[in-house]
């Protein structure tokens, strides 16, 4: 069903996860749950996989996650600053160590000129201790929609593996 690429990264980031003991959770929307998917269809991520949320309403980002309704309004739900808002929320609404969430236009419509099709914001937030790290990327990926939302879900993979990493600065950025 998934890529052997994604699987290979699924099943990394799962058994980085165990060696750790962290727990992870996931906030999907153009991805709707491909994430979760990715990473339960390992063996074994039942230790680590604490939920997923799939928000792909705004209503939904909002209910779940504790997504700010003037951030949704001011930014648009395919933005940075949500991306980061449903990683936070994700992490704080589950019993996780870190949060992927995603965010984004899978198209084949809904695209303009400033925000095309294919644009997405990936965030990860990770428990450091009582503060918390995060990251984003945004990435514009060619394809139709299926091939838009696996590139979505290797860039959010790669971006978990490299947070759950020691090195990783303690800025925003």
């Amino acid at each position: 069903m998934l890529s052997d690429n994604l699987h290979k990264s699924g099943k990394r980031l799962v058994e980085t996860l165990q060696r750790r003991g962290w727990h992870v959770t996931c906030a999907e929307s153009c991805t709707g749950g491909l994430l979760a998917a990715c990473l339960t269809s390992v063996p074994g991520a039942s230790v680590v996989f604490d939920r997923g949320f799939v928000t792909y309403h705004n209503d939904a980002k909002v209910e779940m996650l504790g997504v700010d309704i003037d951030l949704l309004k001011t930014h648009g739900a395919v933005s940075a600053p949500v991306a980061l808002a449903m990683a936070t929320g994700a992490l704080k609404a589950a019993k996780a160590d870190l949060a992927l969430a995603i965010t984004g236009i899978a198209g084949p419509g809904g695209g303009t000129t400033e925000k095309p099709v294919g644009l997405v914001h990936i965030a990860a937030a990770r428990r450091k201790g009582k503060a918390v790290e995060t990251r984003q990327i945004e990435e514009v990926f060619p394809g139709n929609r299926d091939q838009i939302r696996l590139s979505t879900v290797e860039a959010a993979l790669k971006l978990g593996i490299e947070m759950t990493q020691d090195d990783i600065l303690s800025d925003n950025g």
